[in-house]
This record gives structure tokens, C-alpha cells and sequence, in this order.
């Protein structure tokens, strides 16, 4: 017989979904790397500083081989990613503190190959033929903007990074064909992203190892490229969005091929080195991973005959792939499943999980099962979302009550919202919150058409898709409209603050490391998002108008919502004056708000003490604002003119 559930306002439920368990019991799983049968991966711990290790998992256990402090973390293009490598069981790996390269053999301490103060490296492949790593460098020694690079280290001791190929504006995915004989890269320049438009480059290397016969394969200011790999027997394969869509395609002689023409995504957008959605098992067969319209699936592609075959899995996230000696290894989650690392056996499609993000289980009468959405926005377009429901096996609202509405606006915005198990989200849910994350105009996994209607319409389009999101909820009866709460971190927090300025109907409002002021990130930011504004607003400083007149810094008279804000103090993305900037014109007009800044923190938390911090204070606000009790026994955050 079931425990009869109590009766509770919604919000103040209580949940086994502790900020604790979310700050100090999770892992964020990162690049996965082949070496043999051995599986390593990164996983960044905020219960340890925020510090990334590197596993490694051989037939019978599981090690970690990064001894402390050491931290496998790479701030090339400030995002990161890519930052390790394995050749014959060696580890060469990007240090956090000092950004040189090292050779990690387990065991032993590890050994510096570069010295030059400056330096970064990233996204690096071993070349077997000269004994080296070849990788992406952003040099910081120089006046302006840091100038970036492919370049060779030695594999073997310290010494100079030799550039091997220079001009662009920036560098991606350096891959070495099988026999050393070539190399083939990605490379755009200023303003587009390279989500937007990039090229793939291959060159012969020569006996010195430099690169000769450097030829164009494909790409363009329209056309992205992502994830070029070479076969066993050194045929070329990419990812283009040349159909709209980010299809497969491989390299002839005479052409280009299409491999598997589909209305679905095999690509990503590249905020991070090292991503993978596909890898080559022999000459014959691939194995791949796409999305359609926001869940991914698995296959294997024919290389002969181009047969997409689908492999059943209970995933729909996948990424990280790599494959080798009959199995294939990825990141994978579903929305009752963690992320988790996982071991397929490509004969027999069984899976096994090598690591979790979390040990902790949460039973199902906790968990959110979402819904996949897709309802009408402005100008008669359709946008898309995923819906949680408030769920509590212990609780249940008292009759006739309806819940608040959290609306999750995704960072990027070039990014996508996913409906894999996240406790951030169900940490809400549990308490009896209803939660809409909105895949809004601009998001990928729905095509290039799709994201190509944020173009000139950043503030605008995605605020209009999270207002209607809010509203489509309100007109099925779902949740209470007048307890509508809005949040997002990075852009997301710029969609927030847009919300607030432009619309009335949210009561509350959370906004981490936000963006507000639109010139000034335009002119402070780093190299990468520099000319990222180019395509999403305009031109600047020609379209300074559009740039003012979207900076909600500028609207504050507009807004009456009570906001909370979160900012690292470190943050080189959205610098720490974006928020303080806002914070102090609300203050001025009375507007209740909480500011709660982060010491030592850079673009998104990383410690397990902030992440908690956050959570709870952010929990008290809402509970304040919107009127309940919580269960949770959380420290007071200070609200002014509230």
C-alpha cells in the first residue's frame, strides 16, 4: 500500500535532491580518449576546487592517473576542451595553473615539454611518425588580441613550440592521417563563428615534418564544418552543414561525397575542443551519433553501401564517441539516466557503465519526466521546449492550487537545452516547481534554418519564444501565472534580463554572470566571442543604435521584477562590471534584488562550496518573492527594498 502523500503549497516540498548532493556528489564527464583496449577520460570535480582529473579504466578497474594538483584544464579560446591526449600509454595533457604541456606516464610524476610563459595549448593529437603533438596554441605574449596557431611539441622533452600552420584567425581539430603522410585541420577567421562559417584545410607533410601542398577541401563564410577524421586507410570525413543540416560527408579525388543525407544533426557547435559525434572503426563501417529535434541516437554508417543502421540504446544524449578494438565509448544520459561514461560491445550492443556523474540514486517518484514541446511564437514560427512537471512521491499541492514556473533560457545562445536526467533541474522539480527549458529560436539540433533565426534578433526572438513558452503553459492550466520565474546563466542571463525589460508577466527572476550591457561586451570580451555580436545584433560600432537599444543595462526604468544575480568574480567572458552595472541601476530604482559574488570564480561555478551557495540562496529568494515556506534549512541572502 503507498504512503499516503502529505499535502504541501508547492515549493515546499522536501527533496532528497540537496544542493549538496548537486554541489559536492556530481562530476561534470568530459573528453574521452582511446588508447588500445585502455579508456581514458576527464571529469572535472567540484567537491575538489573544481580540478580536473583524468581516469582511466583497464580491463578489471578503474584508476585515477592525475596525481594532485595537477588539473587537465586548457583556456584556449577561454572555453577549453581538448585538454589531453594518449599515444602507447603515455598522457599528454594542458596544466590549468600555468597552461604548459606535460607527459604524464601513470605512475610517475609529471614531466613539462613547453616553457614559454604565454602560451596556450588545446585540442592535441599525437604523430607517431615524428614523435610529437600536434595542437592548437594561443599565444598571449603579443600586443592585442592573442594570435593563434597549429603547432608541434616535442613528445619527448622540453623544448620551443614550432608553428606549422599560421594566417587564420583561428584553429580547430589538427588530425593525422594513419600513415603521418597528412594532416587536416579547420580553420575561420573573424567575424564569423565557427559555427557559422569555417573551412577544412589538409596538407602533405613532408620529410621534416613541415606541411606542403596546403589545398582548400571545403567550407566557407556559409558552411561549417565540424570533426574532420581520417579512416584506417587515410580517407578524409567531416561533418558540413552544406544541406542545412550537419550531415556526413567524405573526401575523393574527384569530389565530395554525401554519406548519409538526412534532416537530422550529426554536428555540434564548437564552444570546446576535442567534441565527437562519430568515429571510424575500419574502412567499411562507422559508428555515429545525431540529433533530431533535440534527442540523439545511435547507428552505425556503411561506408560501402551508406546503410544507416540503428542501435537501440535507453540514451538520448550522446556525445564524446570514440571507437577501437570492437567497442565504442561515449557520454551518455536519458532523462532517467546521469550522464555516464559507457562501454559498448559493437558486436553485441550490450553497455556497460564505467563511471557515473553521481553516485547517488534517486529513486523515480522524485524524478521529472519531461515532455517535448513545440508550440507557437511570434511572426507565425514554431519554437520548442522541454516541460517538468512538479514531482514529490511524498507531496502533493493542496486542491486547486497550480505551481510556479521556472523558464530556463540556455547559454550560447549557439547551444541547445537537453531532456537528459539533470539534477539542477530536477532540484526544482522535487520541490514542486514546474519548469520549462526552452530550446528557442537560435538552438541547435533543428537544422541551420533554425538557428539562423537568431541572426539579428538576439533579445528579441529567444525572449519572445520564452514568453510564449510561459504563456502556452498558462493556457493548458499547468501552472500559476502569477508565480512565473524566469533564469539563465551567460546568455541565458541576457534573455532574462531582455524578459524583464520588454515584458510584464514574470514575478521573479535569477540571472547568472548575465550579459547587460551589449557595447561593453563588445568591446571587452576575449578573442573568440569578440565578433560573435556581428551576426546575433550587427555590426558594431556601424549599429551602435541596435546595440543600446538591446542592452537591457538601458531599460532598467523598464523593469519592476525582482531579481537575484550570481557573478564570478574572475569571469573574463561576462566580466564582473556586466552585472554590477545592472545591480547598481535596479538598486537605485528600488527594484528588490540580491547580488552574491563569487571570489576566484571565472565563467560558470566550479567549487562545490559556490554551486551549493547559489542554489540555496537562489531557492530563498524564490521562496521570499513568491510567497511559501521551504523545507530546506538554507542560510539568508540579504534583499534589498523587498
Amino acid at each position: 500500500m503507498k504512503p499516503e502523500r502529505k499535502i504541501s503549497p508547492y515549493g515546499s516540498w522536501l527533496s532528497p535532491i540537496s544542493a549538496d548532493l548537486i554541489a559536492e556528489d556530481s562530476l561534470s564527464l568530459g573528453q574521452i580518449v582511446l588508447d588500445g583496449r585502455d579508456v581514458y577520460w576527464s571529469e572535472m570535480r567540484p567537491a575538489d576546487g573544481g580540478r580536473n582529473v583524468i581516469m582511466r579504466w583497464r580491463q578489471g578497474g578503474l584508476e585515477e592517473i592525475l596525481p594532485a594538483p595537477f588539473n587537465a584544464r586548457t583556456r584556449v579560446n577561454e572555453y577549453g576542451g581538448g585538454a589531453f591526449t594518449v599515444a602507447e600509454r603515455v598522457v599528454y595533457f594542458s596544466h590549468d595553473e600555468d597552461q604548459h604541456l606535460y607527459r604524464l606516464r601513470p605512475g610517475h610524476p609529471p614531466h613539462p615539454l613547453t616553457s614559454e610563459v604565454g602560451r596556450r595549448y588545446a585540442d592535441g593529437a599525437f604523430d607517431h611518425r615524428f614523435k610529437r603533438i600536434i595542437c592548437v596554441s594561443e599565444d598571449h605574449r603579443v600586443t592585442g588580441e592573442p594570435v593563434t596557431t597549429i603547432v608541434e611539441v616535442d613528445g619527448s622533452g622540453m623544448g620551443k613550440a614550432r608553428v606549422l600552420v599560421s594566417g587564420h584567425d583561428f584553429y580547430a581539430a589538427p588530425k593525422i592521417s594513419t600513415d603521418g603522410l597528412r594532416m587536416a585541420w579547420l580553420a575561420w577567421n573573424h567575424p564569423d563563428m565557427p559555427w557559422d562559417g569555417s573551412e577544412l584545410w589538409l596538407a602533405d607533410v613532408a620529410g621534416d615534418g613541415s606541411l606542403i601542398n596546403r589545398r582548400l577541401v571545403a567550407g566557407g563564410r556559409e558552411e561549417s564544418i565540424f570533426q574532420p577524421a581520417f579512416s584506417p586507410g587515410g580517407k578524409l570525413y567531416f561533418v558540413s552543414d552544406r544541406s542545412h543540416w550537419w550531415n556526413l560527408y567524405r573526401v575523393h579525388e574527384e569530389g565530395i561525397e554525401a554519406m548519409s543525407p538526412m534532416d537530422a544533426e550529426f554536428g555540434l557547435p564548437q564552444w570546446v575542443f576535442g567534441m565527437a559525434t562519430y568515429a571510424i572503426e575500419s574502412e567499411s563501417r562507422m559508428v555515429c551519433s545525431f540529433n533530431r529535434e533535440g534527442a540523439w541516437q545511435l547507428a552505425t554508417l556503411d561506408l560501402e553501401t551508406h546503410q544507416l543502421n540503428f542501435i537501440e540504446t535507453p540514451f538520448t544524449d550522446i556525445h564524446g564517441l570514440v571507437v577501437g578494438h570492437g567497442q565504442a565509448v561515449f557520454v551518455a544520459a536519458s532523462p532517467t539516466l546521469l550522464p555516464a561514461v559507457v562501454r559498448m560491445d559493437l558486436a553485441t550492443s550490450r553497455c556497460e557503465i564505467l563511471r557515473t556523474s553521481s553516485t547517488t540514486e534517486i529513486k523515480s517518484g522524485y524524478l521529472s519526466i519531461p515532455r517535448s514541446l513545440s508550440f507557437p511564437t511570434a511572426n507565425g514560427l514554431k519554437t520548442y521546449a522541454f516541460y517538468y512537471p512538479p514531482e514529490n512521491r511524498d507531496f502533493q499541492a493542496p486542491t486547486g492550487g497550480k505551481p510556479p514556473l521556472l523558464v530556463m533560457g540556455h547559454g550560447g545562445p549557439t547551444s541547445a537545452a537537453s531532456n537528459s536526467l539533470s539534477f539542477k533541474i530536477q532540484y526544482w522539480t522535487s520541490r514542486g516547481f514546474a519548469v520549462l527549458d526552452v530550446n528557442y529560436r537560435g538552438s541547435t539540433g533543428y537544422g541551420r534554418d533554425y538557428r539562423n533565426q537568431l541572426d539579428g534578433l538576439w533579445g528579441i526572438a529567444d525572449v519572445e519564444d520564452c514568453v510564449a513558452g510561459a504563456r502556452h503553459l498558462i493556457k493548458l492550466g499547468l501552472v500559476d501565472e502569477k508565480r512565473l520565474g524566469i533564469r539563465g546563466g551567460s546568455a541565458g542571463g541576457y534573455t532574462t534580463l531582455c524578459a524583464l525589460a520588454s515584458h510584464a508577466c514574470f514575478r521573479a527572476a535569477a540571472v547568472y554572470y548575465g550579459v547587460s550591457d551589449l557595447e561593453a561586451l563588445a568591446r571587452d570580451t576575449h578573442k573568440f566571442e569578440s565578433h560573435y555580436l556581428n551576426r546575433l545584433i550587427g555590426p558594431y560600432p556601424a549599429r551602435r543604435d541596435l546595440y543600446q537599444k538591446r542592452s537591457p543595462v538601458n531599460h532598467a526604468n523598464h523593469m519592476s521584477c525582482p531579481v537575484i544575480f550570481f557573478q564570478g568574480l574572475e569571469d573574463k567572458v561576462v566580466p564582473p562590471d556586466q552585472t554590477e552595472k545592472m545591480v547598481n541601476d535596479l538598486r537605485r530604482r528600488g527594484i528588490p534584488l540580491a547580488y552574491v559574488a563569487f571570489a576566484g570564480e571565472s565563467h560558470g561555478f566550479r567549487r562545490a562550496e559556490n554551486i551549493k551557495r547559489s542554489l540555496e540562496s537562489e531557492l530563498y529568494f524564490y521562496a521570499r518573492v513568491f510567497g511559501f515556506t521551504p523545507a530546506d534549512s538554507l542560510t539568508p541572502v540579504a534583499i534589498e527594498n523587498l
